[in-house]
């Protein structure tokens, strides 16, 4: 067994090296397929009332589906209009639950954990009014304000690099690369026909002197059917999928490739492991390059600062190298609930910034608002858009317009108001 060092110093040169991991999952993945559901309801409900305040939770294991948490649609749920109704009676939980199911792709006949046979237990109720007090504009007894309050008090972390065209650390993105190819091909269903929803992957690249250089090792574990070789499916991985989409410079003879080490995986999914909403924030985030606040993403609305506030500090982390103010950049803010102004800001570009940390974080409140209301306004956050995220990271989707907080529409702004 040849163990590598997770830092090393060459003694030629005495260059700093090291080597940094990151994963990705497939849709399929049991937390995945959790993540998925709590979206697929966020979107049905924003897409009755913008207003809506969501917070879904979602259990899967075997052929058991479980949802709970807490929803206020004020169109159809309005207690001074007298219009309060059970959740089942305004969206159609166990519809929105089998189709996500179903675009995941788990209809085989041989699924344990299939669209049309799951049983559904819904424990969704209405959000608690005290809740909804500290984060609604209006005035409310002891409130000190009259404006929008954070969801949550809580800790927020953005995070950007120009280690690839999406701003975002190699590991992570390399990873995802690899599932959504994966998923590509099995939703064609054209080629290896063997290929099931379950999927993870993981890349190790080599940094020297802070620079992504080389692809040490690719880790694929997919789920198959019975009748396939573990030889054909390593043959495949390697190169129809990983030599397909990985840079072709950063892959070399010493590459080693690790495709379903453990020889054999059938069973997956729900079918094989539990699932939860939220377990995957890593993989949501930076793959473990840039630090994470703690709070998960989907499920919930805009008001929850845990999912709009990290895609604020993804935004403005962004726009700061966008802006050629640093090579590498991360913003960590603070929120007390039902309080609309952060009580922290912080930005570390970690030695890279073209001008001092105080400079670019004075530029930074010169150009951004961090009040949850105005981040909602700002990224246009009111939308039906959240089943987008979901899958292979909720940053560096950079062809798609929805994704607000890809943009980097403010570099020239922060280039501005550095001077």
């Amino acid at each position: 067994i040849m163990i590598r060092p997770y830092m090393t110093q060459t003694t030629t040169s005495m260059s700093r090296s090291y080597i940094f991991s990151s994963e990705s999952v497939g849709e399929g993945h049991p937390d995945k397929v959790a993540d998925t559901i709590s979206d697929a309801i966020l979107d049905a409900c924003l897409k009755i009332d913008l207003k809506s305040r969501v917070a879904c939770e979602t259990f899967v294991k075997s052929n058991v589906v479980v949802v709970g948490g807490e929803i206020t649609i004020p169109k159809l749920q309005n207690k001074k209009l007298g219009t309060t109704k059970p959740i089942d009676e305004v969206i159609n939980v166990g519809q929105i639950i089998r189709e996500a199911i179903r675009g995941i792709g788990y209809t085989n006949v041989d699924d344990v954990f299939h669209a049309d046979q799951i049983f559904i237990n819904n424990y969704l109720t209405i959000q608690s009014p005290d809740i909804a007090q500290g984060v609604d504009a209006a005035e409310a007894e002891g409130k000190k304000h009259g404006e929008q309050g954070a969801g949550d008090q809580g800790i927020m972390f953005g995070y950007a690099c120009n280690e690839t065209p999406e701003l975002m650390p190699a590991p992570i993105m390399f990873a995802h690369r690899l599932g959504r190819e994966l998923t590509r091909i099995r939703k064609a269903g054209k080629l290896a026909k063997w290929l099931r929803p379950d999927a993870k992957s993981q890349v190790s690249v080599e940094y020297v002197d802070g620079k992504p250089t080389r692809i040490v090792n690719v880790v694929i574990s997919t789920q198959h059917t019975a009748d396939v070789s573990h030889a054909e499916i390593e043959k495949f991985c390697i190169e129809q999928v990983i030599k397909k989409v990985l840079p072709k410079n950063m892959l070399t003879k010493d590459t080693e490739y690790l495709i379903n080490p453990t020889g054999k995986f059938v069973v997956g999914g729900p079918q094989g492991d539990s699932g939860l909403t939220g377990r995957k924030i890593i993989v949501d985030s930076y793959g473990g390059m840039g630090r994470h606040g703690g709070g998960a993403f989907s499920g919930k609305d805009p008001s929850k600062v845990d999912r709009s506030a990290a895609y604020m500090g993804r935004w403005v982390a962004k726009n700061v190298v966008a802006a050629g103010l640093a090579a590498k950049c991360e913003v960590q803010f603070a929120y007390a609930i039902g309080h609309p102004l952060p009580v922290s800001v912080h930005i570390d570009s970690f030695g890279t910034g073209t001008i001092s940390d105080d400079k670019i974080l004075a530029a930074v409140l010169k150009v951004f608002s961090f009040k949850p209301a105005d981040i909602v306004k700002q990224l246009n956050l009111l939308r039906p858009i959240y089943s987008k995220t979901t899958n292979y990271g909720h940053f560096g989707k950079i062809d798609d317009q929805d994704i607000t907080w890809e943009l980097t529409n403010k570099a020239d702004a922060l280039k501005k108001a550095a001077k």
